[in-house]
């Protein structure tokens, strides 16, 4: 198993609001965008959380056997750490959503983003932006954010809404 280490904040086994059905989902330390009414501040800190290897954080998806979200702070400012996290997590047959601020035509730029896209299955993209914000909304916390179908977005070479 890969030995690379990610900062991760928390592990929530079990949650319904990030995403379908019942979920692993993985707080990843650092984020930028600091979006003003962000309801996970300290994960902006990118010295925030424990150090886990890729090992380490699936022996707990493994256990728990849900699908898996990775959120933070913005996991897309640790790809070179979180890809190798989600092949194995995808490798091990388990559906992957993520949430970052990157709106889906920024977050395809992102060097090495073409080791991480393969193996999602959503991306929440956009900042969240309080003007905007709707509690009535699905899985995001404002109306500008959007659920990007990555795999029909990759082929359709645009941002494609995911249709669950």
């Amino acid at each position: 198993m890969d030995s690379t280490a990610i900062r991760v904040v928390d592990i929530v086994p079990g949650t319904s609001v990030d995403g379908p059905g019942l979920r692993t989902s993985i707080y990843v330390a650092g984020c930028r965008h600091q979006c003003p009414g962000c309801h996970n501040r300290q994960t902006w800190d990118f010295d925030y959380g424990t150090l886990m290897t890729v090992g380490e954080i699936m022996d707990v998806i493994e256990e728990n056997g849900f699908n898996v979200t990775l959120t933070g702070g913005d996991p897309l400012y640790s790809v070179d750490a979180i890809a190798p996290l989600v092949k194995a997590i995808a490798d091990a047959g388990y559906v992957i959503w993520l949430y970052t601020g990157y709106r889906w035509e920024e977050l395809i730029d992102i060097p090495g983003i073409d080791d991480v896209l393969p193996h999602i299955e959503a991306i929440v993209d956009g900042p969240f932006e309080m003007d905007k914000r709707d509690l009535s909304l699905c899985f995001r916390g404002s109306s500008n954010q959007r659920i990007i179908d990555v795999q029909i977005s990759l082929s359709a070479g645009k941002a494609v809404i995911f249709d669950y």
